[in-house]
């Protein structure tokens, strides 16, 4: 019976320290007397939990808060130098990586390493000795991190480990032969689920609960913060936006079907749409490189937008439209406080903002939309790593 009651004792005790770190993680550094209001406990029991916590290595003491009279209590925070957290980003022909520490400030961030991870065991295992030389190449001793984060594309499901764009085997999920080369715990995740997280933790986010997450890159991808949690669905793959069946065209999708939203809003449906134009003579700053029979690449499109090429801003105005029109169906249905856009094609900032405003206005219900404010991604190109970080810190203390 004293056992027994022991452990419910620690499980209880165990479980306040996760709420601890939690509300650093969110909300930032406490007093002892704001921590036990929020945990609802009593000053010596906070006292106690903030004592093992700072035994453990995993908070600090950051002085004294400023008062305006009276004894200043002492604040505490996550510190630092507890370990390491690296999040990858995973696409076919090259990697990038960040590392934080333990606080989530970003020590280092490496991006477009020349990695191709194949549909292979041994490419993984390959990617895992590339980490680890990488990692101390630039001073970050491998044996400090505490876990990794890794993004992959497509249907993730982060119970199981198992990546079906990179499938190695019913036996093989992925995850489990990357701990086993890292020797850390390694959390795999759909890369724009990590995004979301990374811009709800380090981002845009301020005070919203309720967040949705556009990627617009290659495909067209979404994530979910509902009541300030990240939402999953049943099987984890919750999200799949570029697979409604929105559009009235006979474009066949990468998954096999037609009329899916991502052959009309994403950096895919930009660049057949462009090449369209072009190949039927359509003026373009692209028009001589694609004459000497060069590859133009989406990048290219992107950046021709920035330089007011108009065939290419005429596109990007015509995924924009789309994309608005049904950013407005999700408005309706989930009432979010924040939408954020992101990925490569948001690059073409104002130039792909304004039609989709201008279609969230004219297919929204106004009493709704008057609710939600609409941004570009602050992290960028980082959102994914950072992401992946904040999601390997999360998943570690077992907070989410």
């Amino acid at each position: 019976m004293k056992e027994s009651l022991q452990k419910t004792v620690d499980s209880k005790n165990a479980s306040l320290k996760q709420k601890i770190l939690g509300l650093c993680i969110n909300e930032g550094d406490f007093s002892l007397a704001d921590l036990s209001k929020e945990l609802g406990t009593s000053i010596p029991t906070t006292t106690k939990l903030v004592e093992e916590l700072l035994e453990e290595g995993l908070l600090e003491e950051l002085g004294k808060q400023g008062t305006n009279g009276g004894r200043r209590p002492s604040i505490f925070g996550l510190k630092p130098s507890a370990g390491y957290f690296v999040g990858v980003d995973i696409r076919r022909k090259y990697i990038s990586y960040a590392v934080t520490d333990f606080k989530g400030s970003t020590i280092g961030y490496f991006e477009q390493l020349p990695v191709s991870v194949q549909n292979s065991e041994e490419s993984f295992r390959d990617l895992c000795t590339y980490l680890k030389e990488s990692l101390s190449g630039n001073g970050i001793d491998p044996n400090k991190v505490l876990a990794y984060g890794v993004n992959l594309t497509g249907r993730v499901n982060k119970e199981t480990g198992y990546c079906f764009s990179y499938f190695l085997g019913e036996d093989k999920p992925i995850a489990a032969v990357l701990e086993e080369e890292l020797s850390k715990p390694v959390f795999v995740e759909n890369d724009s689920r990590a995004m979301t997280y990374g811009e709800y933790i380090r981002g845009v986010a301020k005070e919203e609960k309720n967040m949705l997450f556009i990627n617009v890159a290659w495909g067209l991808g979404m994530g979910m913060i509902i009541d300030g949690r990240l939402s999953y669905g049943k099987s984890g793959f919750s999200g799949e936006i570029g697979h409604f069946p929105f559009m009235n065209n006979d474009q066949i999708c990468h998954c096999g079907k037609t009329g899916c939203l991502e052959t009309g809003a994403s950096g895919s449906a930009v660049y057949r749409i462009f090449m369209e134009k072009l190949n039927e003579g359509r003026a373009s700053m692209l028009s001589e490189k694609h004459a000497r029979g060069e590859k133009v690449h989406i990048e290219d499109i992107i950046d021709a937008v920035n330089e007011e090429d108009v065939l290419a801003i005429e596109v990007i105005e015509e995924i924009g439209t789309v994309l608005g029109r049904a950013i407005a169906g999700l408005i309706n249905i989930f009432n979010p406080e924040l939408i954020v856009i992101g990925g490569n094609v948001a690059e073409a900032k104002d130039y792909l903002m304004l039609p989709i405003k201008s279609a969230i206005q004219k297919h929204s219900l106004n009493i709704i939309n008057s609710d939600t404010t609409i941004k570009f991604s602050k992290l960028g190109k980082k959102a994914g790593t950072i992401g992946s970080c904040m999601l390997g810190r999360s998943k570690f203390l077992g907070l989410i």
